[in-house]
């Protein structure tokens, strides 16, 4: 696949990403071979002269101790003994030259004979002075590498040097005699590297969909762009279980207050999205609540070349939809309620104009009395104390919600909301109070009763449901207030209310506990603190007891 980015300029400018690379590979090919050269060289070099020392050392010992050769400095001609020898051992070893001296560095032996005789032209005070020499000198015969013995008699005094060497040349010559082969072997190796180079530079090439450094930053600056100005929510975690994106929505829905990008996703996410990210269910779509938000979150697979590189949630913010959507249902029971009573009214004023058309004026008049103010919509559900507009409205529409639902809504008459408090927290208190009655409708029986009372303290708020339902299970009261969980049959669509409810009275400095009622249904006590002071929870219904019934 190609990908053609369009460059600033209309044209690339500069060498090609592939000729940059084959370039610098040569250039390291090159230097990498020419040095491995110069060490080869200098490594054969060392042992040819390390060859040639031990060689040396062994023939200049030999000479040096032999019992002919130092008997023979007590002849009257020494030379007429020791030459023959010493050419003879010159030759069998292959070195340059066999020189034997006396104490004062007379020749006794010689290459050339008529060097016999004739003092040495190098210095022989280190082997008179008992010790070895090795080492490079310039001699008669040229440039050497040499090694000097000292020659003791029996007593162990010295009487005399033996020197043995062998030309430089001779071992340039030895090295020279395997360069070529290394030369050989130096440029095969650099022609596979650089065959190697090209080969890796097209194959680097085509890896990168034949794109340039201009074009890659091109493509990531469109893909940031992109990623951070859609308004949805992205968040990516790789195969190792580590957050590889996070764009800004997502940030911000999330409220993260850092780059949390190579954290572990269960170190740095909330555990709705953990569970949405590891879930093995066929739905990848699912309600979350993350902190007192409520996110719709669609989970894929991230594949790349057929194989499996991560998982990428996007998340949308549902928050305020959700709120809409309750305040839209409050309207709609109210007016469900309104054309109920409108047709209850209307089937009330057919029996009362029948009666007067009869002329039963008495039997009209005491229907009338029968009747009362049955239809009236608040229906007695507004306490006297409870001043506050938003929570006043949230009764009585569900007082006129329960009663379609054959569910009476009792509110205690001694519930207390000053109008101030209830502007000035109204938000929370609606949220959490109409989820508590929702709750609870839902779990009374037909005829039931739901029973609601709201106080207003110094300290703050505390409100208590309680319904004549089944209650819920002891082993059901630590789960009932996790996201997502729910009793009912279509759970999917809940498992949100109870539990953003909570979170709404923790962050008041507060909670909401669940007990069993007096009547045996749930009771459900939620305080909510004010101004910043925590409230304690009521003696018996302790503030660490988690639930939720969804």
């Amino acid at each position: 696949m190609r990908h053609n980015v369009g460059m600033s300029g209309g044209r690339r400018r500069g060498v090609s990403l592939r000729t940059q690379l084959l370039g610098l590979q040569v250039v390291i090919v090159t230097a990498t071979v020419a040095l491995v050269g110069v060490v080869a060289t200098l490594l054969s070099a060392n042992q040819i002269r390390g060859a040639y020392e031990q060689q040396l050392i062994g023939v200049a010992r030999s000479i040096s101790t032999l019992p002919s050769v130092v008997e023979a400095f007590d002849d009257p001609d020494p030379a007429a003994t020791i030459q023959p020898i010493a050419e003879l051992i010159r030759q069998s070893s292959g070195v340059t030259f066999v020189v034997v001296t006396d104490d004062r560095g007379i020749r006794y032996s010689h290459p050339v004979p008529e060097r016999i005789g004739e003092t040495v032209s190098t210095d022989v005070a280190v082997p008179l002075s008992g010790q070895t020499f090795i080492g490079t000198e310039t001699g008669t015969l040229g440039e050497s590498w040499r090694v000097k013995m000292p020659v003791r008699d029996s007593d162990g005094e010295i009487i005399g040097t033996a020197s043995v060497g062998v030309l430089e040349s001779e071992l340039r010559a030895d090295l020279y005699e395997y360069l070529p082969w290394l030369v050989v072997c130096l440029i095969g190796a650099a022609l596979l590297g650089l065959i190697g180079a090209a080969w890796v530079s097209r194959l680097v090439w085509r890896r990168i969909y034949r794109l340039e450094p201009e074009d890659i930053a091109s493509l990531l600056d469109t893909r940031e762009a992109m990623l951070h100005g859609i308004g949805e929510g992205v968040l990516a975690v790789d195969v190792r279980d580590r957050v590889s994106v996070v764009n800004d929505q997502a940030g911000a829905l999330l409220g993260l207050a850092r780059d949390i990008r190579g954290a572990r996703a269960e170190e740095v996410l909330d555990p709705s999205l953990l569970g949405l990210l590891r879930s093995s269910d066929d739905t990848s779509e699912r309600m979350l609540l993350v902190g007192e938000r409520v996110l719709l979150g669609r989970r894929t697979e991230a594949v790349v070349d057929g194989e499996r590189v991560g998982t990428v949630l996007v998340l949308r913010d549902r928050t305020e939809l959700e709120r809409t959507m309750r305040e839209l249902d409050g309207a709609r029971d109210v007016t469900q309620a309104l054309r109920a009573q409108a047709h209850e009214f209307s089937n009330r004023m057919h029996v009362v104009s029948g009666l007067i058309e009869m002329g039963d004026t008495a039997a009209a008049v005491d229907f009338i009395a029968r009747a009362g103010h049955g239809g009236a919509v608040t229906g007695g559900a507004r306490a006297p104390g409870i001043e506050a507009p938003d929570l006043a409205a949230l009764l009585m529409a569900k007082t006129a919600s329960s009663e379609e639902r054959g569910v009476h809504l009792i509110v205690d008459p001694t519930s207390t909301l000053s109008e101030t408090t209830g502007r000035a927290d109204g938000g929370d208190l609606v949220t959490v109070l109409g989820n508590l009655v929702d709750n609870a409708v839902d779990a009374s029986f037909v005829g039931g009763a739901v029973r609601v009372a709201v106080h207003e303290h110094a300290e703050g708020i505390r409100m208590v449901v309680e319904d004549d339902g089944v209650g819920v299970p002891a082993a059901d009261r630590e789960r009932v207030f996790e996201t997502g969980w729910s009793s009912k049959t279509d759970a999917g669509t809940r498992g949100i209310g109870l539990a953003l409810s909570r979170r709404i009275a923790r962050r008041r400095h507060g909670d909401i506990v669940l007990s069993d009622s007096p009547t045996g249904g749930a009771r459900f006590e939620a305080v909510l603190g004010l101004a910043g002071r925590p409230v304690e929870m009521a003696a018996g219904t302790p503030a660490g007891r988690e639930g939720r019934r969804g």
